[in-house]
Order: structure tokens, then C-alpha cells, then sequence
């Protein structure tokens, strides 16, 4: 067994990155997949509710990364997503060096399927450490033109730094029925799609069942549309064609 690695980012904040890496996280390991998350956005840190494992961490990729512990101890398995685990970030402090993250994966690469990289926002340590190591990346953004432009960079930032440009996708998050329209800022997801330069991966609704599971550590509800989305995500991960459709 050797582990895709696969960063998750976005150039502006607030686009739901945390949330869509333990969606994917969630839906990949629902499909089979052993999966590990690892939070990179010190000092921010969310995953760990997110993926209901708030209160079970006693290590962080912090206390990995400098010596304090081996990976093993920092890893705490989703109650609520069996086949997901977690490292989580430091909730202060704390600093990504690609050289120790570098050989994190190493160790873990033989027992999982998937490693995925929760980001920082914009292009920091977290993000250039990631960069380094993933195979592919997925941008996640938010239909509105501030973070169209700053995924163009981001996208733009990975291609000149080696990545093929076929294995940076778009994840389009929190789009209604209103995100496009002949008024609305953005026009429709060919717009998203033309302004960011990648292929389009994914489109994740807007989700109060999204934002609840996420809030209170309880599972996402099986069936809702975020669900769905997010398990046509994993599966096209896998290499399953699976027409991209919007069921927000």
C-alpha cells in the first residue's frame, strides 16, 4: 500500500476548506478508503471538531513535526467516520517544515490509502510544504470573484511549480440555486471554471446539514445533498466517472 497524498486549499479564507477535507476524508473512507487527515492550519484549528475527535487529541502535527512524539501517537481515529483519522493542528503556535512532514508521510505512507493535507489559507508554510509532497491539489472556492481571482493564483502557483495542471481540480462550495444568474456576480460555473484555468472536480451546496454536522462533531446525514456531493467527489477521486451534476 502506498498513499495518495492530496492537498486541500484555497487562496482566500472562509471558503469551507476544513469542512470539505473531512467531507472527502469521510466519503473516500465510506467507500472503502483508509484515510488520514492532516491539519496543517496552526493556530485555526477546526478539523478536530469537525471529524469528532474533539477532546480525544492529546498530540498534535506539531508535537510530530519537532520530535515530541512519533506520527503514531498524534493519530486519533474519527468516532463518527470510521476509516478517517486525524492529525490535528496546534490550537497556537507551531510552524510546517517541509523536511519532518516530509518524512511524517514517509512513515505513513504504507498504512493508508489516502493522506490529505488540510491546508492554511493563501500560499504560507503549510501551503509550500503541502506543495511539496501531494500528488494532487484541490482548490476550494466559494462563487464570488475575490475568490475566483485568488484560486487563479493559487492554481496558477502550483502549475509553475511542477504540479501537471490535470491534477489541480476546482471544488466549487457553498453554491445555491442564486450563486449564478445574469445580475449575480458570477455568472454560471463555466465562468468559476474559465477564471481559476482547472478542471472542475466537484460543486458542494450550501448545507445547513453540512454546517450542523460540523458544529456539534456528529456525522454528516447520509443522503443529504451535501452528502452526495461530497461522495461523487471521493468516487471521482477514485477514477469512477460520475457525471457532474448540481442537486443543491
Amino acid at each position: 500500500m502506498n498513499a495518495q497524498t492530496i492537498m486541500i486549499c484555497s487562496g482566500k479564507g472562509g471558503t469551507g476548506k476544513s469542512t470539505t477535507s473531512v467531507l472527502l476524508g469521510a466519503e473516500l473512507a465510506r467507500q472503502g478508503q483508509r484515510v488520514l487527515l492532516i491539519e496543517l492550519d496552526s493556530g485555526l484549528r477546526s478539523v478536530d471538531l469537525i471529524a469528532g475527535v474533539y477532546g480525544k487529541t492529546v498530540y498534535d502535527i506539531e508535537d510530530v513535526l519537532c520530535g515530541r512524539c512519533q506520527g503514531d501517537k498524534a493519530i486519533v481515529p474519527s468516532p463518527i467516520y470510521p476509516g478517517l483519522s486525524v492529525i490535528s493542528a496546534p490550537y497556537e503556535g507551531g510552524e510546517v517544515r517541509p523536511a519532518p512532514l516530509a518524512s511524517l508521510i514517509l512513515a505513513m505512507r504504507g498504512y493508508f490509502d489516502f493522506i490529505l493535507f488540510d491546508t492554511a489559507a493563501g500560499m504560507g508554510a503549510p501551503f509550500q510544504a503541502a506543495a511539496q509532497l501531494a500528488e494532487q491539489a484541490l482548490i476550494v472556492l466559494t462563487p464570488d470573484p475575490v475568490a475566483l481571482r485568488d484560486g487563479r493564483i493559487v492554481a496558477d502557483a502550483l502549475i509553475e511549480s511542477g504540479h501537471p495542471q490535470d491534477n489541480v481540480r476546482l471544488v466549487m462550495n457553498r453554491v445555491t440555486r442564486q450563486s449564478f444568474a445574469r445580475g449575480a456576480p458570477v455568472f454560471d460555473l463555466d465562468e468559476c471554471i474559465d477564471t481559476v484555468g482547472v478542471r472542475l472536480l466537484a460543486v458542494i451546496p450550501e448545507s445547513r446539514e453540512l454546517q450542523l454536522a460540523g458544529a456539534q462533531g456528529e456525522a454528516l446525514p447520509e443522503g443529504c445533498a451535501a452528502q452526495k456531493a461530497g461522495a461523487a467527489m471521493a468516487g471521482r477521486i477514485l477514477g469512477r466517472r460520475i457525471p457532474l451534476t448540481y442537486t443543491g
